[in-house]
């Protein structure tokens, strides 16, 4: 079992828009990465992988380079009416009459995206460059040091 944190998205539409919110979805979640500087692949999960609820799905997987691999931070499912049904959450239509929504989720971000950040750019003496787009929200902070010192422990 293992734990994490993570931003998670919810979408009800009509089962008409549900591609183009799947779309959009994801656009969010390659955009992020990109002003984050990550190198990532999209996986679209073949049928046979997909969980019950799913009828497409897309994993996007961020290169770890001390993995040698592309590990997964986000995948996004698009559900279509199968969790409204078993939900009963309806929609009305212009004439009137209620009808499933489509169901979407994903996750925007989380934890793990971490790893992948450091690693990706950490440099030669051990700092590592923060990405322009976080400098914001670090006090226009723009490279992680190391200690330089350790206190020495008495045993």
């Amino acid at each position: 079992m293992h734990q994490f944190n993570k931003l998670e998205m919810f979408v009800y539409t009509t089962p008409e828009d549900a591609e183009a919110e799947h779309d959009r979805l994801v656009a969010w979640q390659e955009a992020m990465l990109q002003a984050l500087g990550l190198s990532y692949r999209v996986i679209d999960v073949a049928a046979g992988d997909l969980g019950s609820s799913a009828a497409r799905k897309f994993d996007i997987e961020a290169w770890v380079p001390t993995q040698d691999a592309y590990r997964e931070l986000t995948s996004t499912s698009n559900c279509t009416t199968f969790q409204a049904r078993r939900l009963n959450t309806r929609h009305r239509t212009e004439g009137g009459k209620t009808t499933p929504v489509a169901t979407l989720n994903g996750t925007l971000a989380t934890t793990r995206w971490i790893v992948a950040l450091l690693e990706t750019h950490q440099q030669a003496d051990g700092s590592v460059l923060i990405p322009e787009a976080l400098r914001p929200y670090l006090g226009g902070l723009d490279r992680i040091t190391p200690a330089t010192t350790h206190p020495k422990v008495d045993s």
